[in-house]
């Protein structure tokens, strides 16, 4: 079992910079991968982006790609993403996830692909 706790979401201005966090904890995998999902009221869970653990290779999803940084603190065991220049579209609960076989070849950046959730972050973004 892998255990993950969100933390970081709140209100800001479109425009501002946002970090959320998230807490890995229980059993460790050699190939885990960490990624950032995001579901806006009546939207599909969205792709924002993924991290292996172990290598810190990126992947990182079309709707943010060029706001947002992924990075891990392998010593804290977090897994942080970094969102800058905000939007009101970006309102969303932001959930971490964690898979077990990691990111590969068409893999990593499916919800299917992920087999532990937090209970997710409400990140509001106001125009």
């Amino acid at each position: 079992q892998v255990q993950l706790v969100e933390s970081g979401g709140g209100l800001v201005q479109a425009g501002d910079s946002l970090r959320l966090s998230c807490s890995v904890s229980g059993r460790t995998f050699s190939r885990l991968a960490m990624a950032w999902f995001r579901q806006a009221p009546d939207m599909e869970r969205e792709f924002v982006g993924a991290i292996s653990w172990g290598s810190g290779v990126k992947l990182y999803g079309d709707s943010m790609k060029d706001r947002v940084t992924i990075s891990r603190d392998l010593v804290k065991s977090m897994v942080e993403l970094q969102m800058n220049s905000t939007k009101p579209e970006d309102t969303a609960v932001y959930y971490c996830a964690a898979a077990v076989r990691g990111l590969g070849h068409n893999r990593g950046s499916d919800r299917d692909d992920y087999d532990y959730w937090g209970q997710g972050t409400q990140v509001t973004v106001s125009s």
